[in-house]
């Protein structure tokens, strides 16, 4: 009889190598992981919050959940972990990412798909304008008064990669290129991206940037990919779901779970669909100005670039209340007026998430969320304090609130590391539950654009 040899999993451990953090919330000032160079993200959690989470959630372990996906941090982790993972990502793109790390791939096959590719970007006539159809002019040269992101030959190469992905017949082999052109056009573009969103490069105008840029970055990041792919593919655990939708909705739906492992929008004003705006248009997950408004519909309320309805139970927490009533008092020295009723209505969201995830969520499992305070005109919102008000009307006790590390205040409110980021751990004991009004499931009527919901299991 011949007995096959079994091929060891990569462990955790193996992955992070057991790297010093510089702060245990962030990826900032930490050695760089695989998987991480995809697609940078600065203010993404360490993976070790969910090897911690696992570890000390009592009971048995079979399905996380992340009901903010964003660059897939919680699934990965999970992977190596060896559980099963939901998770959901509002932002198409990032919903992208997240399944690209996750999916199994036969990478002689990607390879062969990658040179058809190739083939077929410089075999095929030009692609016609708009190169990005729907996107703001100042995508494209000639832009807005001289200013644009992409110059036309750099436009028309990235259209035309597009294009080729486009005719890739293995579904995940597409997403995959597809994640990988995205990471490429911000480094070709005329702009850089930071937390606050976009601003053009020193000098931009006089550096053209040759279309063949986009060629090498893309071999590169490519090659980066399967590199990843085949040192770390074989992972404790391969089942995992990928939902892009509204959390607020698709909380409720996630199934049975013994954990969930989540870092929320921060309530600081500030639309995060901003950040991938480059990726989101040029990629064709946008291709209208409706389109773009869905989708930032779809967000927390923790933003006030778009008219929403705000109505919120400011009354849900002693903390929430009084921050509410001291901004309203000094509505006159506020940026926007509606920053107020922005706060009430964040936490209701983040409420809403959480009574979600309570109904799915086993007793004693348990829920670790890295939040963020904010400030404005001098007065400060406590998250987590709000936070930990409310889970108790929810089924939840508070069992830490552990500081993490501080971040940085606005220039407006004078740019001093005085914010603190804190991770917030609950656990399910429904003998806590008090009662909280208006939270009974979610909203039918919320606007949600749940373009995809995806499932596998290999």
């Amino acid at each position: 009889m011949i007995v096959s040899a079994q091929i060891p999993y990569v462990t955790f451990s193996s992955w992070t190598g057991e790297r010093e953090l510089a702060t245990f919330g962030s990826n900032v000032g930490s050695p760089i992981l695989a998987f991480q160079g995809w697609r940078h993200f600065k203010e993404a959690f360490a993976p070790e919050i969910v090897r911690r989470a696992v570890t000390e959630t009592k009971g048995p372990m079979h399905h996380i959940v992340d009901p903010f996906g964003g660059s897939g941090t919680t699934a990965l982790a999970a992977q190596f972990l060896g559980v099963r993972s939901t998770s959901i990502e509002v932002n198409p793109f990032l919903a992208d990412l997240i399944e690209a790390k996750l999916a199994i791939y036969d990478l002689d096959r990607v390879a062969a798909a990658f040179r058809r590719l190739i083939d077929d970007v410089f075999r095929n006539r030009p692609v016609d304008y708009p190169y990005f159809p729907g996107a703001p002019r100042t995508f494209v040269e000639p832009g807005i008064d001289g200013r644009y992101i992409f110059s036309k030959k750099v436009a028309e190469r990235l259209a035309a990669y597009r294009r080729a992905i486009t005719n890739v017949s293995d579904p995940h082999f597409r997403r995959l290129f597809r994640v990988i052109l995205a990471s490429v056009t911000v480094p070709v573009s005329n702009v850089t991206i930071s937390g606050k969103g976009r601003r053009y490069r020193a000098g931009w105008a006089n550096n053209t940037i040759d279309p063949s840029t986009v060629d090498e970055l893309f071999k590169k990041g490519l090659l980066d990919a399967l590199y990843d792919l085949r040192r770390y593919s074989a992972r404790g655990c391969r089942q995992y779901t990928v939902e892009c939708g509204d959390a607020r909705r698709s909380a409720y739906t996630t199934g049975p779970c013994d954990l969930a492992v989540f870092s929320p929008p921060y309530p600081n004003s500030f639309d995060y669909t901003d950040v991938y705006n480059i990726e989101l248009w040029t990629m064709g997950y946008l291709d209208s100005r409706e389109a773009n408004r869905r989708l930032r519909n779809a967000t927390l309320r923790s933003h006030v670039q778009i008219k929403r309805d705000m109505t919120a139970n400011e009354k849900a927490s002693p903390s929430l209340f009084r921050t509410v009533k001291r901004l309203r008092a000094e509505l006159r020295s506020l940026w926007n007026r509606h920053i107020p009723d922005m706060i009430a209505a964040y936490a209701a969201d983040i409420t809403t998430v959480l009574a979600g995830l309570a109904t799915n969520l086993r007793p004693s499992g348990r829920v670790y969320t890295v939040v963020g305070d904010s400030r404005y005109a001098g007065i400060d919102v406590p998250t987590a304090d709000i936070l930990s008000e409310i889970a108790p009307q929810l089924g939840y006790e508070v069992v830490d609130m552990e500081p993490f590390r501080s971040m940085r205040a606005s220039p407006q409110q004078g740019g001093r590391l005085e914010l603190s980021e804190m991770l917030v751990v609950l656990e399910r004991n429904d003998s806590h539950i008090s009662g909280l009004a208006g939270v009974r499931g979610a909203p039918e009527d919320w606007p949600c654009i749940m373009s995809r919901n995806r499932v596998a299991s290999r």
